[in-house]
């Protein structure tokens, strides 16, 4: 049974019990306690916390995860991967134990003419909590499992929580037997290798206390209504249906390991190490795919980073199995045809998802020669210390500048006869892994920071918006923060975060800053309101300060925004969307929103684009969008289902969260959006936009800025008075200016170029002498010197260079050794350049050498060739001493 047929049968077989089928969400986490969603049941924490009302009881979806805290034991294990699918049934105070267990049982072991799956019922082996009697009843008395293939287990194994104070409860696993081939008998408390755990089933009926760890907390009581979380492995179900040994021959995994050998000439199962290779790039590739068909983009934070790891992995492994060229293309290809059935979105956005995955091959290609180079230089190094170690901090640089993985720093320093200090590198890993694991620790206290607004929420309903239609409005206080604290009420001059029970301010949301303004208290008192968010969904939380008077819970007031801010960030808002479809015209569907920021104003847009727009695309763009304008073309939103936006051909953001309900905004003709933000009516009053210009804010992405309305017009008043100073400089019209402009310039690098020959001969013009001056030292004629200070690096070289020509054809010069060794001061340091002649090499002369001796007595290092090398340092005083070191070293070796 493929994959897509598992999926098919989890979410059919659901249905037809109640369960409303809930689309995937994306992998980016709508959660700040996680980067990317690690869990089935993560897009339903919100119900399971108690901060939403779940939209139906009973719920099920198939959810893409992605975990990668043991991404270093991919490949080595059959049962490592970073990205799965987790098929789950939620339940919402509606059935609990014994209908999940049976809905459990039944889709399991059902017949597959029948709609399941066909386990053979005496393979499978149940697992329950210690103390937990009624699940074993159920098993053993309702299902019908002997009791000698039920097994309890302790906190460890057998009980759920989320890690900190809020639900949890026991859990039963469903575990299946392999056969005697992959271990002994006993039971999955013996062996879980032979005994497979395939389905979880999470009770929920419990409120967890502080605690650490799986087992150091306490039950503090029951929760007020019992739900169900289940979780199923799509791809362990598939192992066992499929008849493979392991998740990487299965069907989506596996054609991708064809493919790569298909690549690299290297077949899966001929040694250890190369099936490590191949899996790293199946499970990697994979992954990297999927994050990037959810908006990811490579970087260096967070979830780009995430990304950017995996496919640095893939791409190195495909090297060691012995592929020289791109491969990329082909194996994201291939992922795409083998998951496209489960998700069509894939396919739809093939051509986003290749770019960005190429431009990533393409960026490391070229850091793994840049990191190749900067190897060489730390060999170089440590040899000319004496070492043949290379540094743990060397190796810890490669690794986090240059992605360089420790094991090709390992090979490549042993193939130049060195080792590599792994323990210090080990050691500079742990640290940086250990301030990341704190900050992840730190960010998951998150939850009880939005207890109080939870409070309020559950206490008064969500917050009523009006400002679609209304700037100001009466409504009652009905919650309040003086400092991060809820009080009754708050004085003149504290900080509060005040709670309506509705209101015409906008929170903060879908790239659209808050509004700003006064909420009036009948009371006299005046709050000013500087920002407005949702810490929890549907709650508006007024930030601001008490200017007058007194604030109390339960107080009638009057709330106004400010309505010239409002229309500001209205035109900038409604720009943002002309933009977005302008471009997507321009560029094609690629183009797709990836972040924005409207302010009064003006606003920015980030969008997908492998390399920069054409600077007459943008123009083009920009005239696009002033005509619309002109053609004065009305906006309307309107509230409809999801699947009839989409339907209508409605554009939704990357990494945007949306429910059954969307709020579409329709501007004429030309575009139409989910928007949830505040915009114009008519688009002649957005007068007009102005695109500054747009650059790169990352791998694939590009972000354009630009001016809306009057903003727009004052920075055109001002570029007209730049371009009539010009025309008054250079005495010419506008359309003149480039011509003419181009002309000062090159007039200008002229007269630098002669500038540069006339101080390069003066320079040159001391060689002669220089060479006449030579001193022998045990028979090599040696040159020693400080020329001008300012004297340029390629200026010394030339001068060097010439001075050891020179000594060569001096009278009786013949074979005798020469050496030239030179030095300067620029940019306030020291630098000096050195060359011999053959003669003086074949004596053990070497310029690196040398050159490494001054450079130690300057402060600093260098190297080069043996027949001309350059170094520097820190300290100009230390010029003398440099000299000396080189004289010394000459008197040694010649």
């Amino acid at each position: 049974m493929e994959s897509a047929e598992i999926r098919r049968r989890w979410l059919s077989f659901f249905e037809e019990r109640g369960h409303t089928v809930v689309p995937s969400a994306s992998l980016i986490a709508d959660d700040p306690t996680l980067l990317l969603v690690n869990a089935g049941m993560v897009p339903f924490k919100p119900y399971f916390l108690g901060e939403t009302k779940p939209p139906a009881p009973r719920a099920t979806s198939v959810q893409k995860c992605v975990r990668t805290p043991d991404i270093e034991e991919v490949g080595k294990t059959t049962r490592h991967g970073t990205f799965f699918q987790m098929c789950g049934n939620f339940s919402f105070g509606d059935y609990f134990k014994e209908g999940a267990i049976a809905y459990a049982w039944e889709l399991l072991t059902s017949p597959q003419d029948k709609g399941g799956y066909g386990l053979d019922p005496e393979r499978l082996w149940i697992t329950v909590y210690l103390d937990d009697d009624e699940a074993e009843r159920i098993w053993r008395e309702v299902v019908g499992v002997p009791a000698e293939r039920i097994q309890r287990l302790g906190k460890k194994d057998n009980f759920w929580s989320m890690g900190v104070p809020g639900p949890c409860g026991p859990c039963s696993e469903i575990n299946y037997d392999r056969g005697p081939e992959f271990g002994p008998e006993g039971g999955p408390a013996v062996n879980d290798e032979r005994y497979v755990e395939i389905w979880n089933l999470v009770f929920m009926q419990y409120e967890r206390g502080e605690g650490s760890g799986k087992e150091d907390f306490e039950i503090v009581g029951d929760l007020p209504s019992r739900n169900i979380d289940t979780g199923l492995g799509l791809e362990r179900l598939a192992m066992i249906l499929q008849g493979v040994r392991n998740m990487y021959e299965t069907d989506t995994l596996r054609v991708v390991i064809d493919k790569a050998t298909e690549l690299t000439g290297v077949r899966y199962g001929d040694s250890h190490e190369s099936d490590v290779s191949l899996r790293v790039v199946a499970d990697h590739i994979r992954t990297s795919v999927m994050l990037i068909g959810d908006g990811v983009t490579p970087g260096n934070e967070g979830r780009g980073y995430v990304l950017r790891r995996i496919m640095r992995r893939a791409i190195r492994n495909m090297r060691l199995l012995g592929a020289t060229g791109p491969v990329v293309a082909a194996l994201v290809d291939v992922v795409i045809k083998s998951m496209g059935r489960q998700y069509p979105e894939l396919d739809t956005d093939r051509k986003r998802v290749e770019t960005v995955a190429l431009a990533e091959e393409a960026r490391f290609l070229k850091t793994l020669n840049a990191g190749t180079n900067v190897l060489d230089g730390a060999v170089t190094e440590a040899r000319g210390a004496g070492s043949t170690v290379l540094s743990g901090d060397k190796a810890f640089l490669l690794h986090d500048t240059w992605g360089f993985p420790i094991d090709l720093t390992l090979e490549m320093a042993a193939e130049q006869g060195l080792t590599v200090d792994e323990d210090g590198f080990r050691r500079l890993m742990k640290e940086q892994r250990e301030r990341a694991k704190a900050d992840a620790r730190a960010k998951k206290t998150g939850h009880a920071d939005l207890s109080s607004y939870r409070e309020v929420a559950d206490a008064s309903g969500a917050t009523e918006f009006t400002g679609y239609t209304h700037t100001e409005g009466e409504s009652t206080v009905v919650g309040l923060l003086v400092d991060g604290v809820p009080s009754p009420a708050a004085s003149e001059g504290d900080e509060v975060e005040v709670v309506l029970d509705r209101t015409p301010f906008y929170a903060e949301g879908g790239g659209q800053l808050a509004d700003q303004g006064r909420i009036r208290l009948d009371s006299g008192a005046v709050i000013e309101v500087r920002d407005v968010q949702q810490p929890v969904p549907g709650v508006s939380v007024h930030k601001g300060s008490v200017q007058v008077g007194e604030v109390t819970v339960g107080a009638s007031a009057h709330a106004a925004i400010d309505v010239r801010r409002r229309r500001a960030i209205a035109r900038a808002h409604s720009a943002t969307h002309l933009t977005h479809q302008a471009l997507r015209d321009a560029l094609g569907p690629t183009a797709a929103q990836a972040g924005s920021e409207n302010s009064p104003g003006r606003f920015r847009f980030d969008f997908g684009s492998p390399s920069a727009v054409p600077g007459t695309v943008l123009t083009d763009v920009e005239q696009r969008i002033n005509e619309v304008l002109a053609r004065e073309l009305d906006v309307q939103a309107e509230v409809m289902g999801i699947d009839e936006a989409r339907r209508q051909g409605a554009i939704a953001e990357f990494g945007e969260k949306y429910g059954e309900r969307v709020r579409v905004v329709t501007i004429g003709d030309f575009s139409k959006e989910l928007c949830g933000g505040t915009h114009v009516h008519n688009t002649s009053q957005l007068g007009l936009v102005k695109l500054l210009g747009e650059s790169s804010i990352g791998s694939g992405v590009r972000r354009i800025e630009a001016l809306v309305g009057v903003d727009a017009y004052h920075f055109l008043a001002r570029e007209h008075t730049v371009v009539a100073q010009l025309q008054e400089l250079v005495k010419g019209r506008p359309e003149e200016l480039p011509e003419k402009i181009a002309t000062v310039l090159g007039k200008l690098k002229d007269a630098e170029k002669e500038i540069e020959k006339f101080r390069a001969e003066k320079v040159l013009q001391a060689a002669a002498g220089l060479a006449e001056g030579a001193r022998d030292v045990r028979g090599t004629a040696l040159v020693t010197g400080r020329v001008p200070d300012g004297t340029s690096a390629d200026d010394l070289r030339r001068l060097v260079l010439d001075v050891r020509g020179r000594m060569q054809r001096l009278p009786g010069a013949g074979d005798r050794p020469a050496v030239v060794a030179l030095f300067t001061t620029a940019g306030g340091r020291p630098l000096t350049v050195i060359a011999t002649n053959e003669a003086a090499r074949e004596r053990g002369l070497k310029a690196g050498e040398l050159v490494r001796a001054a450079a130690r007595a300057l402060g600093g290092g260098g190297g080069g060739k043996p027949d001309v090398a350059q170094g520097g340092g820190q300290n100009p005083e230390a010029i003398g001493g440099a000299v000396e070191a080189v004289e010394r070293l000459v008197a040694e070796t010649a």
